[in-house]
């Protein structure tokens, strides 16, 4: 037998996986903290972060895009069989989509709202509908759907690294994991 690594993602694109995940997580907490949105609601306090992290969350998931159009993913770990490996990339793909899609339609509904929005408090982004749009308006009701099915898919991604890791014992989850590449053995 030799030795030889695992195949696993460069730190680049572990960081902006495990960045997003953090600032979803930030994100979740902060929607379930902040006062409900009404018609005279003001855009302080938490819902002013809330604004602020969704454009972080666009803006890294865009940049983790461009990173990996560059860098693929590295080869997968184990044996899986087909069906299970095209899940996992239509999985991975739903969750980039909905990554942007989500913060996008609250963004069009606070632009609808005639709310600043802004990137680290203080760069002020371009707004995605005009004031008073009903669809932008009808968009935060979708966000708050779809918000609903991210947090579902997002529960299944981790189901799924637990998956790997506790049952079918391959290398899937340590190939995202911030440590040093595991030595592997392997026939010759």
């Amino acid at each position: 037998m030799r030795q030889e690594f695992a195949s696993v993602y460069n730190p680049p694109a572990r960081l902006f996986h495990w960045a997003t995940a953090l600032l979803l997580l930030v994100q979740y907490v902060l929607a379930w903290a902040m006062p409900d949105v009404h018609r005279d609601t003001k855009p302080v306090g938490l819902i002013a972060w809330h604004l602020g992290v969704g454009v972080v969350i666009v803006l890294l998931v865009l940049v983790r895009l461009l990173w990996r159009s560059v860098h693929p993913a590295p080869p997968e770990a184990g044996n899986l069989p087909a069906a299970l490996r095209a899940l996992a990339r239509y999985t991975h793909w739903l969750l980039y989509l909905l990554l942007i899609a989500v913060p996008l339609m609250g963004w069009a509904n606070a632009s609808s709202r005639d709310w600043p929005v802004t990137l680290l408090a203080s760069i002020p982004m371009p707004p995605l509908s005009p004031a008073g749009s009903p669809v932008g308006h009808a968009l935060g009701d979708w966000h708050r759907v779809f918000a609903w099915v991210l947090l579902a898919l997002a529960g299944l991604h981790v189901g799924a690294a637990l998956f790997h890791q506790f049952v079918l014992h391959d290398e899937t989850l340590t190939r995202m994991l911030p440590s040093q590449r595991k030595r592997v053995a392997s026939k010759q």
